[in-house]
């Protein structure tokens, strides 16, 4: 029996309920469902219902088990209609009525502060909103990690994501040093199929993987990196941490996560259960220095200038390239 197996079975089916609820928004979403943020990132309905759902669903489990996430209800407090939207999409998937009370204590469990003793659970409820907007790939992460900051168990939900076998919506789930499993989104499937990454030893047979916006990493780096390394492959260019499943599914071989901006703070829920999928898929995760990610330091994540995953027998070729490349 795998250790953490109830922790395992609710995180699913919390990444589950968020993941059908966000895919039947994405193709209803209507103008002016999406809204800018202090920092002027997009949140849309979905993303707070994602939360709501994650939350309800960790919270009836868990109830002592703190959540880190992105989002609180603030927005929603302030706008009635989209508060509104939000509750119908909840109670829809819920199957039961709901009170705007409920609603928005779910979502504001997720502004809990990091614990300093204790597990809990980090959220990113739509991780990689620009693709969501544009009907392409986005991701629900949730994360389980104890108070120094390990990794303990990590769910990616990729609705958008081809499964492989025909159909579209894939979950990637790990347990930390019980292996990596790919899962249908949205039908159970089990314990699922295993995954890991491809058994690379040549950098020039490397396929690199980077956001597609490219505010969000450095396209051109990139290029240089793929240059040094005598890639040729064109890079593959998804959104979200569905860069990190790619990854270890195989689909792709290294995610080069290079911000345009030297002031950038990585947030834990940006990479916690991205960086275990790939990790328990036989990958290495690190900042560009070759570091390993500390997750130990609140909510932000401090890394050298980006993050490399990449199979062990290349990972400290494409570190050196990074290095290389940035001059």
């Amino acid at each position: 029996m795998l250790h953490h197996s109830e922790e395992r079975a609710v995180a699913l089916r919390a990444v589950r309920r968020a993941a059908a609820a966000c895919r039947r928004v994405q193709v209803t979403l209507a103008a002016g469902e999406a809204v800018q943020k202090k920092d002027r990132s997009p949140v849309t309905i979905a993303d707070f219902a994602s939360q709501a759902l994650v939350c309800e669903t960790l919270g009836a489990a868990f109830p002592d088990d703190p959540v880190v996430a992105e989002e609180d209800a603030a927005v929603l407090r302030g706008d009635a209609t989209l508060r509104t939207r939000t509750r119908d999409v909840v109670r829809e998937a819920m199957g039961r009525p709901l009170e705007d009370a409920e609603l928005l204590s779910w979502i504001d469990r997720g502004s809990s502060p990091r614990p300093t003793t204790g597990r809990f659970w980090t959220l990113d409820p739509i991780d990689g909103t620009k693709g969501f907007l544009r009907g392409e790939q986005y991701a629900v992460a949730l994360a389980l990690l104890d108070a120094s900051g390990d990794l303990l168990l990590g769910v990616l939900g990729c609705p958008s994501l081809p499964d492989g076998r025909g159909g579209i919506g894939v979950l990637l789930a790990a347990v930390r040093g019980g292996g990596a499993v790919s899962l249908g989104a949205f039908r159970d499937e089990g314990e699922g199929r295993p995954v890991r990454v491809r058994d690379v030893t040549e950098p020039a047979e490397l396929r690199l993987c980077e956001s597609v916006e490219p505010s969000h990493s450095d396209h051109a780096t990139t290029a240089r990196i793929a240059s040094i390394l005598g890639i040729r492959a064109e890079p593959v260019r998804i959104d979200s941490q569905a860069k990190y499943a790619t990854v270890a599914r195989g689909d792709a071989d290294v995610y080069l996560r290079l911000p345009t901006r030297a002031d950038y703070s990585e947030r834990i829920w940006d990479h916690a259960a991205g960086a275990l999928v790939v990790q328990e898929a036989g990958g290495v995760v690190s900042d560009v220095a070759g570091r390993p990610l500390d997750f130990s330091k609140g909510e932000g994540l401090p890394v050298a200038c980006g993050v490399v995953a990449a199979p062990p027998a290349v990972h400290a070729a494409v570190v050196d390239a990074v290095r290389s490349a940035r001059g």
